[in-house]
């Protein structure tokens, strides 16, 4: 039988070569490394393997160490969790009900997303822009997504917004305060919130995504912002952060800031929910878990913690299509054999399925909660999936439940069959959401004429940029900086969709087309009205 490490460094051969982008790993048996390797390259163009000194840009596993700061704020007594943010924050609008501190931190406030906004407005990720152009643009949204504390959806504008205020608060830059009062203490030398992207790091990896060729190339990022993202750390350093949680050095010492940490927000409702303070509780083959996270242009990172085994994983990558969530559960599964749920566990390749049942499920499919679409098709004797933008293979894992194959995420669904009166059903489950049940949609066939009268440019006050939309070969199209390259898909009546985003038009009195609002997985109904 094959030891431990040789069982976990199988998992990642694939990216083992001096060829390749990978990964960092690290495995923490009560507060000791028992494994730590590199797997691959930290820097193809010199040559430079990837080891757990390497220092990685971990996209949201930032945002603990920012929930930390405001924690610590509030432990000292010079911010409150439950302050309208507007104390802080003076430039954004009212909204009728106050946006908490508490509600930034849980995902709750119904902030729209400032990277899909910023998107919306024809700016990528490869893009450059200010800190003051993203608090100009939180600031000119005249909705949110919700009313404060009736959902929950994740949004960068809200922990972008609570580095703000621990600035605001502390007089201190979040890069500061966190370095003087979390890192500094904890000895994590090679950790810092990277908010001056010419600085020089050393031992930093640089980030890949694959080309078509079979090669790669360089995915980076110039922007600035920090507090929803922008930590650089190493997997060292993290296992300081790690015993940590187990025994807090921070602040007054003691339990209390990590109990704090650790308490899940609620909704209105009373509603509790898994997300707390920059980490997720949830549960793994009926082990309590407790982790968080990240995706950033060519990066990603994970790190989850069983507490009640003391058993911690962190997996932190420099490549895009890397998935550190499932692959650090794997690594788990190899230590906690003996303490996993018994039973037979679905995987992928467990189940064939005839292609004529793949494509019965082919369709769209669509949530009256959340707006989201889901695209299902068959190709190459695959069921592919088109959400958000993202394309990927859906493998079976029973005959009615199917998980993403070889993505960077983790995503399943499930159907649910149909009502003697209602369509069918799907339940999604993508690893930052909440479960979503969506209704297969019967799509609309506009003709050309139809599709004529949404041709005219439209302008959003909200995103300060105008789009065009045209008839090419027949198809209606929309023209602005970055825009998809696709045709637009017609869904119900007035409504379109390309590349993770929903378009729904609007009419006068006259049935005329006046205008349409748009929503993308995490901003919902920015508003544009016709020119006339």
């Amino acid at each position: 039988m094959s030891s431990l490490t040789d069982q976990v460094d199988a998992l990642f051969a694939r990216w083992d070569r001096p060829d390749s982008p990978g990964c960092a790993l690290g495995v923490i048996q009560n507060g000791e490394f028992v494994y730590r390797r590199g797997y691959g390259m930290a820097n193809l163009e010199h040559d430079v393997p990837i080891s757990s000194t390497t220092v990685f840009r971990v996209g949201s596993l930032s945002k603990q160490f920012t929930a930390a700061s405001v924690a610590l704020l509030a432990e000292r007594g010079q911010l409150s969790l439950d302050d309208d943010v507007r104390r802080y924050l003076p430039e954004l609008p009212t909204y009728g009900r106050p946006i908490t501190v508490r509600h930034l931190i849980h995902h709750t406030s119904g902030v729209r997303d400032y990277l899909e906004l910023m998107s919306l407005a024809g700016m990528g990720d490869d893009d450059f822009y200010t800190d003051a152009q993203v608090i100009e643009m939180i600031a000119r949204q005249q909705g949110l997504n919700f009313a404060p504390g009736d959902e929950y959806l994740y949004s960068n504008s809200g922990y972008y917004l609570l580095g703000l205020i621990v600035k605001r608060v502390s007089g201190q830059s979040l890069r500061q305060f966190a370095d003087e009062n979390i890192f500094q203490p904890l000895g994590m030398a090679n950790t810092h919130f990277h908010d001056d992207h010419t600085e020089i790091v050393r031992h930093r990896a640089a980030g890949y995504a694959p080309r078509d060729d079979g090669r790669y190339r360089i995915y980076m990022t110039a922007l600035d912002m920090v507090g929803d993202g922008g930590l650089f750390t190493a997997v060292d350093d993290l296992l300081l952060w790690d015993r940590n949680l187990d025994d807090n050095r921070l602040g007054q010492g003691g339990p209390d800031l990590i109990q704090l940490m650790l308490t899940p927000g609620r909704l209105n409702s009373g509603q509790e929910l898994a997300y707390a303070f920059g980490l997720v509780v949830g549960d793994h083959r009926g082990l309590k878990t407790v982790g968080h996270g990240g995706a950033f242009v060519g990066f990603r990172a994970e790190v989850i913690r069983f507490p009640e085994q003391r058993l911690s994983v962190i997996c932190l990558a420099n490549l895009s299509t890397f998935n550190p969530g499932r692959l650090a559960r794997q690594v788990a599964d190899v230590y906690l054999a003996d303490h996993l749920a018994k039973g037979s566990v679905p995987t992928v390749g467990s189940v064939e399925l005839p292609e004529q049942d793949l494509q019965d499920r082919a369709g769209v499919y669509r949530s009256a909660a959340s707006g989201a679409i889901l695209e299902l098709s068959v190709q190459g004797g695959q069921l592919m999936a088109d959400l958000f933008g993202r394309r990927f293979a859906l493998a079976p894992v029973s005959a009615t439940r199917f998980r993403a194959l070889d993505a960077s995420f983790d995503a399943e669904v499930e159907f649910e069959g149909e009502g003697p009166d209602g369509p069918r059903l799907v339940r999604l489950l993508l690893e930052d959401m909440p479960p979503d049940t969506l209704a297969e949609i019967e799509v609309a066939s506009p003709g050309a004429d139809q599709l004529a009268g949404y041709v005219g440019r439209y302008d959003s006050a909200e995103l300060q940029v105008t789009y065009e939309f045209v008839l090419e070969g027949g198809h209606l199209t929309v023209r602005y900086r970055n825009a998809p390259q696709e045709p637009l898909k017609p869904l119900v009546d007035d409504m379109f969709h390309v590349g993770g985003q929903t378009f729904h038009f609007s009419r006068d009195g006259q049935d005329r087309v006046s205008g349409f609002t748009v929503s993308t997985g995490r901003v919902r109904n920015v508003r544009f009205l016709r020119r006339v």
